[in-house]
Formats: C-alpha cells, sequence, structure tokens
C-alpha cells in the first residue's frame, strides 16, 4: 500500500513490525547503510526517566509505587500492569504517545536539510496508533508468529503466557506486513536478513 508522502527534502521511512521481530535489528542495518535512525523505545525511556514532566504525570495517575528513588518510573512494574490492564495501558499510552510522535516529528525535520536520501523512525506501534500517514514509506519488519513468541519468551525472560499478553497489546504481525510498503522478513539468516536490506536501502 503506498502512502502519501508530506513533501520535504528526505524520504521519512516509519519502521515497525511486532515486538521480537527484528525492528531494531533492521534499524541498526539501516545506520549501517548511512541512515540515520531513531527508537521510540529510547525516546519513551528518555520520557520516563528522573522528574521528567511525563514521569510526574505516571505518578498522579498511577501512583507512588511505580516511581523509583531517583523519581523515575519503575518501567518494569509498569510494564506488569498496563500489559494485564487495557485501561492502565490506554492512559499510560495517552500521556508518552504524543510525547513521543512529537520528539520523532522533531528530529525528523531536524534532517530534512541535511542532503540525506532518507531517514527511519523505529516505531512498534505506527499502525495502532494510527500514525502511519506521517511518513513517506512504511517499513514492517516480520517473522513467523512462532518464532517471535519464542525470541520474546528467550529475550525477556518471560513465561508464554507473559509473552503472549504482551503480543496481544499489538496488531498481528501479518496484518502490520499486509499493510506495508515493504517488508523485511526476519525468520532466516542474519546474511539473509542484510540482503534484504542492502536491497530496499538501494532502491530508496
Amino acid at each position: 500500500m503506498a502512502h502519501g508522502g508530506k513533501g520535504g527534502v528526505i524520504k521519512r521511512i516509519g519502521l515497525t513490525g511486532g515486538i521480537a521481530t527484528g525492528k531494531s535489528y533492521v534499524r541498526s542495518s539501516l545506520e549501517r547503510l548511512g541512515i540515520p535512525g531513531v527508537d521510540a523505545d529510547a525516546v519513551v525511556h528518555s520520557l520516563l526517566g528522573p522528574r521528567t514532566p511525563a514521569s510526574v504525570e505516571v505518578a498522579r495517575r498511577f501512583g507512588p509505587g511505580f516511581i523509583l528513588h531517583d523519581g523515575g518510573v519503575n518501567r518494569r512494574a509498569l510494564g506488569r500492569l498496563v500489559f494485564s490492564d487495557k485501561s492502565a495501558r490506554a492512559d499510560l499510552e495517552g500521556i508518552v504517545h504524543p510525547l513521543v510522535f512529537e520528539q520523532i516529528g522533531r528530529w525528523m525535520a531536524e534532517r530534512q536539510s541535511s542532503g540525506l536520501r532518507a531517514a527511519v523512525a523505529d516505531i512498534p506501534l505506527l499502525f495502532e496508533t494510527g500514525h502511519e500517514g506521517d511518513f513517506d514509506l512504511v517499513l514492517v519488519a516480520a517473522c513467523r508468529p512462532s518464532e517471535q513468541l519464542r525470541r520474546l519468551m528467550a529475550r525477556d525472560r518471560l513465561t508464554e503466557d507473559e509473552a503472549r499478553a504482551r503480543l496481544a497489546a499489538q496488531w498481528p504481525i501479518e496484518r502490520k506486513a499486509a499493510l506495508a510498503d515493504h517488508v523485511i522478513r526476519t525468520d532466516g539468516t542474519f546474511e539473509e536478513t542484510n540482503r534484504q536490506v542492502e536491497a530496499f536501502a538501494c532502491n530508496l
């Protein structure tokens, strides 16, 4: 599916996929090819740091038990709550998502006059938040659902029930792949993924 671009000097790529489908690897591979990237998860991490406006709002909504001694958010404790409580997750997203997209929009704008051909934003919930239209092209990193579950359990040391709860908070990966302008399959070796990324970058 083609998305209407908003103009500008560089091509803005929205990179998405599911949790543990290889988005970070694809982003870092594009960065090695000279395409700068921004990571929405890293933006969230900074937003929820010590005594930030977002952290203060989290404390107000969820209580001081979710705040660390330094004033930052206890992301692990908050994660356990929001992945088991849809209302709490919606409240957290209402606090964080507008700030995340504001920062990413600013980051992209700063690169419009850089002379680069493209820049990429790695955003796990791009489709879920309805922001795919902010980008000129949507790229999805995808793998088999069974492989996604296995990776997530191993990476985050989760039980199967915990991992499935986190997967349920996102759209199924094949739904995202069907809406993408381009799909990178990460089921195979790193070399196979690298070849796909290189071919994608060459065609920008």
